[in-house]
């Protein structure tokens, strides 16, 4: 039990620190656009999003697969620049199922990246451990009900700006994904460039 609370909380620790914001970033635009009314749908991508995290978690650490590690946290921003543009550009518009398709299929992907971006760090604190599965399945956990957090505060505040402030979905959707856009570019004219 001990060490399921270890890889437990650094799975929390991992979304919810706040010099690793990039993974909040990530989450708040990829949750804008949706309300309470649509939980199964945002359930879902955040789903998919740590199963994508996930695997390329196991890939890295098992020695599959190698990125180097700026490249990975450069690739993060551009997933989050892709997400927001994405909102900016579908604002307003009504979603069908292939959109969802499309939406789920992102999320595993950038999934993949945003784990990448991790698995240096996380290959490193299960140096010394001699199975690594289940360290791996009790901080996605972690990082599961951290995301879940996050979403719920996003549909909170989603819900308080469309009803007591009167903000528009759509717009709404533009102020929180412009604001978000803006600072990845920042971060990536500071970091990267």
């Amino acid at each position: 039990m001990n060490d399921f609370l270890i890889y437990f909380k650094l799975g929390l620790n991992h979304v919810l620190d706040l010099n690793g914001y990039d993974h909040v970033l990530f989450l708040i635009v990829l949750t804008v656009a949706y309300t309470f009314k649509e939980w199964k749908r945002v359930f879902w991508l955040v789903t998919v999003f740590t199963i994508g995290h996930t695997i390329s978690l196991l890939l890295s650490t098992y020695g599959v697969i190698s990125v180097k590690a700026n490249l990975a946290e450069l690739l993060v921003y551009v997933t989050i620049l892709a997400t927001a543009l994405f909102n900016i550009f579908t604002a307003g518009k009504s979603s069908d199922k292939t959109k969802l398709v499309l939406l789920l299929v992102a999320a595993l992907f950038f999934g993949l990246i945003h784990g990448l971006a991790f698995s240096n760090y996380f290959k490193t604190i299960t140096s010394g451990v001699s199975g690594k599965l289940m360290p791996m399945i009790e901080f996605a956990l972690g990082v599961e009900v951290a995301q879940i957090i996050v979403v719920l505060v996003v549909l909170v505040l989603s819900f308080i700006f469309q009803t007591v402030f009167r903000f528009s979905k759509r717009d709404w959707i533009l102020v929180v994904s412009s604001i978000v856009l803006g600072v990845a570019i920042h971060i990536i004219d500071v970091n990267f460039l």
